[in-house]
C-alpha cells in the first residue's frame, strides 16, 4: 500500500517541484479551475511542503474567479474563462492574494461536455506570474490534451504541465 493517495507520476513531480522550490528559497501558489484542486493536492502530498506551499486557491467558476483573485468580469466576457487573459490574471491574482514567490494558475475544459470547435474539451491554459523580477513577467501557454483518457486524464495532464511550471 502507498503512504500516497495520489498517482506516483504527480507525486514524484511535486516532491521535484517542492525540493527545487526550498533549494531557491521561493514559496508557492496555485489558483486551479479544471484542475479543481490535484496541483494543491499533489504539493501537500510531499512531507515538509509547508515550507514551500502557500496556497491554493480552487476558483471554479466566474464568481469565485473575480470574488477570490480579483479577476475583473471584462476579462472573463471578453475573452472567456479559458484563455490566456483570464489564467494571467488568475496567476496575478494568486501571486498578490498569497504573497508567494510564484503562482500558477489552470484553467481548461476537461468534458466530456463544454468544449466548442474553438475550444475542444482538452483546450487548457496556464499561466505563471513570479514576484522577482516583477509580477509582468508572465508565461502563459495554451495545451490541448488528448482527450481519450477522459476527464481525469486531462485533468491529469494538467496538473502535471502546472507542476512543471512550478520549477524554479
Amino acid at each position: 500500500m502507498s503512504d500516497y493517495l495520489l498517482p506516483s507520476d504527480l507525486v514524484d513531480k511535486a516532491r521535484e517541484v517542492i525540493a527545487a522550490n526550498r533549494a531557491a528559497g521561493r514559496r508557492v501558489a496555485v489558483a486551479e479551475s479544471c484542475t479543481g484542486g490535484l496541483v494543491s493536492a499533489a504539493l501537500t502530498e510531499i512531507p515538509g511542503s509547508s515550507d514551500v506551499f502557500e496556497a491554493g486557491y480552487v476558483t471554479y467558476s466566474n464568481a469565485a474567479k473575480m470574488a477570490e483573485l480579483n479577476v475583473n468580469l471584462d476579462v472573463v466576457e471578453t475573452f472567456g474563462a479559458v484563455s490566456v487573459a483570464t489564467a494571467w490574471a488568475m496567476a496575478q491574482g494568486a501571486l498578490e492574494a498569497s504573497g508567494a514567490d510564484v503562482a500558477v494558475a489552470i484553467t481548461g475544459i476537461a468534458g466530456p461536455d463544454g468544449g466548442t470547435e474553438q475550444k475542444p474539451v482538452g483546450t487548457v491554459v496556464f499561466a505563471r506570474a513570479e514576484r522577482q523580477p516583477g509580477p509582468d513577467k508572465i508565461v502563459a501557454d495554451q495545451q490541448l490534451f488528448d482527450a481519450s483518457g477522459g476527464r481525469s486524464g486531462i485533468r491529469r495532464q494538467a496538473a502535471l504541465c502546472a507542476l512543471e511550471l512550478l520549477m524554479p
